[in-house]
């Protein structure tokens, strides 16, 4: 573990992420702290410029831009997560279950697995978000994390398969272990790095498929997200009014979050394959 932390720490890439990660963090939960007003509160003219008062501005409402960056942050970050934990527990105890068991079961996750990788989960994901009258954040993080856990289950499988017949996961068998012991006390420890690192880019993954589907207006209702704010200044021609302020800094947020989760799954990979540690 020690060895493991001194790795982590002199690598760069994890570093960098970690640092981004962190401001983004302490300034969306710091930020409504001090500034408790309502950030669906109309305060300007709509498309009013950055001002000393307000930093970056109103939207096309006349509401604090910046304020509503914070909380839209905070509100992606939480889709983010949900969806990552659903997509990554689905699709662990599914590549287990195929990989380990095999056979019939195999083949009907492989089937079903396959069957949602061919068909693109974006359009999985608008099909379902429009039968779908009523969508909170936690609905619409189901929905993303229900589109994104083949490919883990996939990985996990392959995994499990080449693990299911070594020495010490034979021993177990011969020692009279269940299958449910021999999976978790013998095997998941092997992959746990792997499960580690996919659960990482499926945050990522989750607030870029929440932002996608909410700019296309499929997102959660009655609150402010990234994606809906880049909704909006796309529906009220922020763009064409010249109001930046109203796209820019969403589009920078989206893509600093992002870029500081890659950064810190690179940086862990050089932990735990050797085979590409400088």
């Amino acid at each position: 573990m020690i060895g493991t932390l001194r790795i982590l720490i002199r690598s760069p890439k994890f570093i960098i992420g970690l640092a981004i990660l962190a401001v983004v963090l302490g300034t969306v939960f710091v930020y409504p702290m001090v500034n408790t007003a309502d950030p669906v509160e109309m305060v300007a003219s709509g498309f009013d410029p950055p001002s000393a008062q307000y930093i970056l501005g109103a939207d096309n409402f006349g509401r604090d831009t910046f304020l509503e960056l914070m909380y839209g942050t905070r509100t992606s970050l939480y889709v983010g997560l949900i969806a990552g934990v659903f997509a990554t527990v689905v699709g662990l105890v599914l590549g287990l279950a195929a990989g380990y068991i095999g056979g019939l079961a195999d083949n009907v996750i492989t089937l079903i697995t396959n069957m949602f990788i061919v068909i693109p989960s974006f359009v999985i994901l608008i099909l379902v978000s429009v039968s779908i009258n009523s969508r909170s954040s936690t609905v619409t993080a189901l929905i993303i994390g229900l589109t994104s856990w083949p490919w883990t289950a996939r990985a996990v499988r392959a995994q499990t398969t080449s693990l299911r017949n070594r020495d010490h996961v034979n021993i177990a068998k011969i020692s009279g272990y269940s299958t449910t012991k021999i999976i978790l006390f013998e095997i998941l420890p092997y992959i746990a790095s792997y499960v580690v690192m996919a659960f990482i880019l499926q945050i990522a993954s989750g607030i870029l498929s929440e932002a996608a589907i909410s700019m296309l207006g499929l997102g959660p209702y009655n609150t402010v997200s990234l994606g809906i704010m880049m909704n909006w200044a796309l529906m009220f021609e922020a763009p064409a009014a010249g109001a930046w302020w109203a796209f820019v800094p969403t589009s920078l947020m989206i893509a600093a979050i992002s870029f500081s989760l890659f950064m810190m799954n690179t940086g862990m990979d050089e932990i735990f394959n050797p085979k590409i540690r400088n």
